[in-house]
């Protein structure tokens, strides 16, 4: 087994474990963060539903390219929590979706929350 795979699979395991912990509702939505080697993605879903509220991603927003990954991050946390304010969306439950909380993921984290998010 590769060292990929097997980062990968673990990676899974952490998050089924999550998501057993965790849903979305309507009155407090999931915040998910799902990241890649080059860019990192955000939305809020009301997992009854099966319906996304909000979503932002460092691909949509010009600005972001072309400067470090951390800085990419700090935006899309602001421009996540500038959708869910329009959406009328105050409250979220934080999905770090088997990544660790360090890095992108905090700082995206710390953006929404200072976006005015709450969780």
């Amino acid at each position: 087994m590769s060292v990929a795979s097997k980062k990968l699979k673990t990676r899974m395991r952490i998050k089924a474990r999550i998501r057993g912990k965790i849903s979305g509702t309507a009155e407090r939505p999931r915040l998910s963060v799902y990241r890649s080697n080059k860019q990192i993605y955000a939305q809020v879903v009301d997992d009854l539903s099966g319906k996304t509220l909000a979503s932002a991603s460092s691909r949509a927003i010009p600005e972001s390219q072309g400067i470090a990954k951390i800085e990419q991050a700090k935006l899309v946390g602001t421009k996540i929590a500038e959708a869910a304010k329009a959406a009328g969306i105050d409250n979220v439950v934080f999905d770090r979706n088997g990544y660790l909380y360090h890095g992108r993921v905090k700082n995206l984290a710390d953006a929404a929350r200072e976006g005015g998010l709450k969780f």
